[in-house]
């Protein structure tokens, strides 16, 4: 389960691809078409060197991606596997 500094590192992360997006705030980071998939390339390739996890193709789904919650949920799957 994902604590508070967990989530604060991933919208370090998060902020340092996008800082003019309130991470904290968003809960439809794709469907409102706030992120690009360059953004998402971008944030993707941090995610995966700074947790050593490898996201792959078939995660980049919109609801992997639409909040810090979603995305912290992801990262906590990859790590289990």
């Amino acid at each position: 389960m994902a604590n508070e500094n967990d989530k604060k590192q991933l919208i370090e992360i998060l902020e340092s691809v996008r800082p003019d997006v309130d991470f904290q705030e968003e809960d439809a980071l794709i469907d409102d078409e706030i992120l690009s998939s360059f953004d998402i390339i971008a944030m993707v390739s941090e995610i995966n060197v700074q947790y050593g996890i490898e996201i792959r193709v078939d995660d980049l789904l919109p609801e992997n991606f639409n909040s810090v919650d979603a995305i912290l949920e992801l990262i906590e799957r990859m790590e289990d596997e």
